[in-house]
């Protein structure tokens, strides 16, 4: 498997994206939008401590901006305060793994119902690009790109759903999960990850609401399940 391009120290692409999408916001939304990127996409493991004197060094932030994205990481689920100053990113055992998956299964196929009813032939082409991106990972077994292209295809879609609390909510839950989805691709590698995209896109093309949801949830519950059986 291809290593993932995340390395400590330095930054990753898509940390570099948020960079160029943050110029003129306040250094604390920068600091924020680079850490949120680390947690959604496994660049920090479940169980790994984070000090806010390594993230100013190694970001080059001040305290104040990083002491800020940490608190809204924590308010989010994200991160988890541990005592004696200790943040880390929370470990997920079985209970939390199936509350995760009760949500998912309770948010996401009815995203992907209404974003049937308001989807064009260009949000389709747009995700069918995605989707390839996401395939083109798995073929180079780079488990970085997958987890991007995943997760862009999944928030693009809720975006076409027009329901903003609805996708707010899966967001966090996505939050809470990437850590250990990275640890998923690490063992059982990219190609071995569930893909029910192309049922999903079928659906979409045909206008077929509840067959996109079927699809959504079965893509859903085999990620989940997998998560289970690997922790």
């Amino acid at each position: 498997m291809q290593a993932a391009e995340a390395t400590s120290g330095g930054i990753t692409p898509q940390e570099a994206q948020n960079e160029r999408q943050g110029a003129g916001l306040p250094a604390h939304e920068v600091v924020y939008r680079t850490l949120r990127a680390r947690v959604l996409f496994g660049q920090f493991e479940p169980g790994q401590a984070v000090t806010i004197q390594g993230l100013v060094a190694e970001l080059g932030a001040g305290m104040t901006p990083v002491r800020e994205a940490l608190r809204r990481l924590m308010a989010e689920g994200a991160l988890e305060f541990r005592g004696n100053r200790r943040i880390s990113v929370p470990q997920l055992g079985q209970s939390e793994i199936e509350q995760l998956l009760t949500a998912r299964r309770g948010l996401e196929p009815e995203l992907a119902r209404r974003a049937c009813a308001r989807i064009t032939p260009r949000d389709v082409a747009a995700l069918e690009r995605i989707d390839m991106a996401l395939d083109d990972a798995i073929r180079r077994g780079n488990v970085h790109d997958y987890l991007v292209e995943n997760h862009r295809f999944h928030s693009d879609l809720n975006r076409i759903a027009e329901a903003p609390i609805l996708a707010e909510l899966v967001e966090g839950l996505w939050l809470r999960f990437g850590p250990s989805l990275r640890v998923v691709c690490g063992a059982f590698g990219t190609r071995n990850l569930p893909d029910m995209h192309k049922d999903l896109l079928s659906a979409l093309k045909t206008g077929d609401g509840e067959g996109a949801a079927r699809a959504m949830q079965g893509d859903l519950e085999q990620g989940m399940e997998m998560i289970l059986r690997a922790l």
